[in-house]
């Protein structure tokens, strides 16, 4: 009996070879906002052991905590969901990939690894080719404010826990114009628990 593959691929979706040799998920048919598209999976490594692995085997793997990592072994079609900096899928939990709007039959499956990667393991320049293309992937680009709001319930949860504590504190966007006109007048502006 073969082994189980590590990952999960929607029926309602493929992969197959981009131009270039690369592989790729795309819809089959027509994906709905929150529609289940992938399930990763393997087996739970730490950041050290997965920087002595192959570079082909790291660029699949998925960080799921500040220095753990899921490593497929029998890959699968679901490992093959690419990065763009304008995705149309994130993540719902730890190892889900959901759609994050309609996705239209033939359109390839993304997401952007800002969701769940912040150790450098799997750096490459990007070429999504998208206006907003960050042209580089990190993994510090978590930390970018823009995509906080961007992808807010996209992130792997240990991230979110991130993004909260460093988040915590500051102002949101709507709320800046308000605290510059309390500081004009000398005034603290009113916190939602009234105080």
């Amino acid at each position: 009996m073969n082994s189980p593959l590590s990952s999960y691929l929607s029926p309602r979706c493929e992969s197959r070879v981009k131009p270039g040799g690369q592989r790729g998920a795309y819809a089959r048919a027509p994906l709905a906002k929150g529609e289940l598209i992938a399930i990763f999976g393997g087996a739970a490594c730490t950041y050290e052991r997965l920087m002595a692995l192959p570079e082909d085997l790291r660029s699949l793997s998925l960080q799921v905590e500040d220095e753990l990592f899921l490593v497929p072994g029998q890959i699968g079609d679901g490992d093959y969901v690419n990065h763009s900096c304008n995705p149309n899928a994130g993540l719902s939990g730890q190892i889900c990939v959901v759609a994050m709007r309609d996705i239209a039959a033939g359109e390839e499956v993304h997401f952007d690894y800002a969701m769940c990667d912040s150790l450098p393991y799997d750096v490459f320049d990007c070429e999504c080719g998208e206006p907003n293309c960050r042209g580089r992937v990190t993994g510090s680009d978590w930390r970018i404010r823009e995509l906080h709001e961007r992808y807010a319930g996209y992130f792997s949860p240990y991230l979110q826990k991130r993004i909260d504590a460093l988040n915590a504190g500051r102002p949101r966007k709507d709320q800046y114009k308000a605290i510059s006109k309390y500081a004009r007048l000398g005034k603290q502006p009113r916190t939602q628990d009234g105080g």
